[in-house]
């Protein structure tokens, strides 16, 4: 049975007392409590350094089985080489997460382009054949020259999800390129009819036997995963 999988990107906020975690809970014990509300995490603290293996063994232990660690790609992939010549340090990057793949912990990985980096449909070819066809993966992309059947074609050749991303100031367009759904949702509050359609989108695709990973937007004030936990809850 297709399974939605709802969360924040990140969760190590005290903001979030008293409303999600216990007023005199200790930061350390943030992941466990969040473990027992929801089933996934989206870890941007990869985006900048490469995960430690004791610090995943950490999450791993902290975390029941059924759940899911979404991991942000590095930006010196992204950002920084921007998809060239990336082959050396996406093999350590893949390497450094292994132990929640091992676990049977690892969700999706997520490759967020940079604003300034237009469509160019060799470069992301090119890119997608060095990626293992085992590891799950999500793409991001910021600039609407993206948003064409051919970008389309090419994830669906190698199964890799559209991230459907919403932000104050950008949508992307809802396309389903893969056998799971990848959804982010960066607007600072949603009314309840929102989240409502929210709701139904998201539950037509696991009604389809598709795998839904669904993110609210990291912020100290609690409304990201409060909106995360009512839809895991609604949705079961």
């Amino acid at each position: 049975m297709a399974q939605l999988y709802a969360g924040t990107s990140g969760w190590a906020y005290a903001g979030w007392k008293p409303d999600f975690y216990p007023a005199k809970l200790a930061q350390k014990k943030f992941l466990k409590h969040y473990g027992t509300q929801l089933n996934t995490v989206e870890v941007n603290f990869t985006f900048r350094q490469l995960v430690k293996e004791s610090t995943l063994n950490n999450w791993i232990a902290d975390t029941p089985e059924h759940f899911r660690f979404g991991v942000k790609a590095h930006q010196m992939i992204t950002h920084i080489k921007r998809l060239k010549g990336v082959e050396e340090f996406l093999s350590r990057f893949l390497t450094s997460i292994e132990p929640l793949a091992r676990a049977g912990k690892l969700g999706p990985v997520l490759f967020q382009l940079p604003p300034n980096l237009k469509f160019d449909p060799a470069l992301l070819q090119d890119f997608l054949a060095h990626l293992p066809r085992t590891l799950r993966t999500a793409f991001e992309f910021r600039n609407a020259s993206w948003f064409v059947d051919e970008t389309w074609s090419l994830l669906k050749d190698r199964n890799v999800a559209l991230c459907v991303a919403e932000s104050e100031t950008m949508a992307s367009p809802d396309v389903t390129t893969a056998d799971f759904a990848y959804y982010r949702f960066r607007k600072a509050s949603y009314p309840a009819e929102e989240r409502a359609a929210m709701l139904k989108t998201l539950g037509a695709h696991t009604a389809q036997g598709l795998n839904v990973y669904a993110y609210f937007k990291h912020e100290e004030t609690p409304e990201g995963v409060l909106y995360a936990r009512e839809l895991l809850r609604a949705a079961n």
